[in-house]
């Protein structure tokens, strides 16, 4: 398009907001009409260990929400001389799962309990058998039910409950809802309805009739939504809210909030039977939608919906890049001491591209990244190790290519339930920071998963441009599936750069996994002694 169209449209609307709270970053992305990214701004934000609970202050959520989208406005001006008034549709996404309790007033009556938190151990394991179904540790009905067994004051006095997503879409537009995707990690949704599970909420009220609560599940929960459904408009107060200095016209077309998993998705063409994803950051996680249900229950897999229902395998692991980042800070300070200012947009490719040169094993070097618990392999918290023995190659290829592999690891040891039960996978997409250079995220995935694993120019973007088209899907007037809509008017023509698994680095990864997996009792008893 051009600079003229381009103006046009923005001045007219003809626009979609994808704003995503992610575990680092909260980042807006703006869309033309044509689907693709016009705008973009982000800042960062940290959580926070207190009292034994990983946690977010949610006025740095707010705080944080108006940055980004300040930043946004400033690019849309700096590049189209636009201030930046109209938007036809937003939608907001943030990290899955956790726990956000309120009471009938709307305050929040205990800090926000996050994803990364592994303290509903005994909440999941009665909630997997009563309902036969895994509940993972950080969907909210195990932080509910895990604040029943504790006897926590607050909640007789709940009133309503919601994720990230959910809440901040609620003070925005008024409407307690949530998108499919992200209220199937609050309770398991029943496929054929699309709704909570009716025989899942008549045992759970059964489960909990004699410990005195006046509230009824159902009521606690917020109304589930489907991709293009009705979730409302921008109150004024919302407007606000978002842009304090006033510019933002209230009456936007709002989308089902969705979370972290379900964007990802979306971003990366991945609704379908037999499509996936891989989204890499501060955690990772496969999404894998099914042809056919899993023939049992597993504790390492999740089951999920995408944004319009479709049933979805999860594999979620905590832990991610948070070491390998830890470690390029550290590289950075040297660069400091020698009075050298490292650019990080040209630190961390360097360091990826330098791990193509390590040994396909990565030369005999073990790295155990678990800043938190990893419920995938049992451990309730994490201490990141880095292990080598006298004869290992301890040299920065081989440290970098350790810290990659080890960031998969966890990933595939969940993974290997599916190939168990033969799930077909035509393709991965990855997206996320692992993949932002091209061919090194992209090559070792292939190699720990044995499938062919797409990037799309557009890997880097993340669930704030998926949002983004979700809330254009909300304003699209054709009738169609989600599915339809983004092969049709998103993704086709789309340059895709599929990369088949390399025989020596699949046979490098499995010699490294075997070492993660003996790791393991070390990483134990590193959290056991230390």
């Amino acid at each position: 398009m051009t600079i003229e169209e381009m103006t046009t449209a923005l001045n007219q609307g003809d626009t979609a907001l994808g704003i995503e709270l992610g575990s680092t970053r909260i980042k807006a992305v703006l869309l033309g009409p044509d689907q693709q990214p016009i705008a973009q701004g982000s800042s960062s934000w940290e959580n926070q260990y207190k009292q034994g609970l990983w946690t977010y202050d949610l006025t740095d959520a707010w705080s944080g929400l108006q940055q980004a989208y300040a930043k946004l406005r400033q690019n849309v001006r700096e590049q189209y001389g636009v201030s930046l008034r109209k938007i036809g549709a937003l939608g907001i996404s943030a990290m899955m799962h956790g726990y956000l309790p309120f009471d009938s007033a709307g305050r929040l009556l205990m800090p926000f309990r996050t994803w990364r938190n592994t303290n509903t151990g005994p909440a999941a394991a009665a909630l997997s058998e009563l309902f036969d179904f895994n509940i993972p540790l950080r969907w909210s009905i195990a932080h509910l039910e895990q604040a029943m067994l504790n006897q926590e004051e607050h909640v007789a006095r709940l009133a309503s409950i919601n994720t990230l997503a959910g809440y901040i879409h609620w003070q925005l537009s008024g409407r307690r809802v949530l998108g499919v995707g992200d209220a199937s990690g609050v309770f398991p949704i029943d496929a054929e309805s699309g709704d909570y599970d009716r025989r899942m909420l008549a045992a759970f009220r059964a489960h909990i009739k004699d410990r005195g609560y006046s509230w009824d599940i159902l009521q606690l929960l917020p109304q589930v939504l489907p991709a293009g459904a009705d979730a409302g408009s921008l109150t004024s107060e919302g407007a606000a809210l978002i842009d304090p200095s006033g510019e933002l016209e209230p009456g936007v077309l709002m989308a089902p909030p969705e979370g972290d998993a379900g964007t990802g998705m979306v971003a990366t063409d991945s609704v379908a039977p037999r499509t996936g994803n891989v989204s890499a950051g501060t955690s990772i996680f496969a999404m894998v939608v099914l042809e056919k249900p899993l023939s049992r229950p597993y504790p390492e897999i999740d089951m999920v919906t995408t944004p319009d229902g479709l049933p979805v395998a999860m594999v979620h692991c905590n832990n991610c890049t948070s070491d390998l980042n830890a470690w390029a800070d550290i590289f950075a300070q040297v660069g400091d001491l020698m009075g050298m200012k490292l650019d990080y947009d040209q630190l961390f490719p360097k360091l990826y591209r330098k791990s193509l040169e390590g040994e396909p094993d990565a030369g005999g070097l073990m790295v155990c990244n678990f800043l938190s618990g990893e419920p995938v392999v049992g451990l309730a918290e994490g201490r990141p190790l880095v292990v080598r023995r006298p004869d290992s190659q301890f040299n920065l290829a081989n440290f970098m290519r350790a810290q990659l592999y080890s960031a998969l690891a966890s990933l595939v040891l969940g993974m290997e339930t599916l190939q168990r039960e033969s799930v077909q996978i035509d393709r991965l997409t990855g997206h996320g920071g692992l993949f932002k250079t091209p061919g090194v995220g992209q090559r070792y995935l292939a190699a720990a998963t044995g499938s062919p694993v797409v990037t799309l120019k557009t890997a880097g973007e993340g669930g704030a441009y998926g949002m983004a088209l979700l809330a254009a899907f909300r304003r699209s007037p054709l009738r169609q599936s989600l599915a339809e809509f983004l092969t049709r008017d998103v993704f086709a023509g789309q340059e895709e750069q599929p990369l088949q698994p390399d025989p020596t680095d699949q046979e490098g990864f499995a010699a490294f996994l075997q070492r993660y997996k003996a790791a393991l009792p070390v990483e134990q008893v590193a959290v056991d002694c230390l």
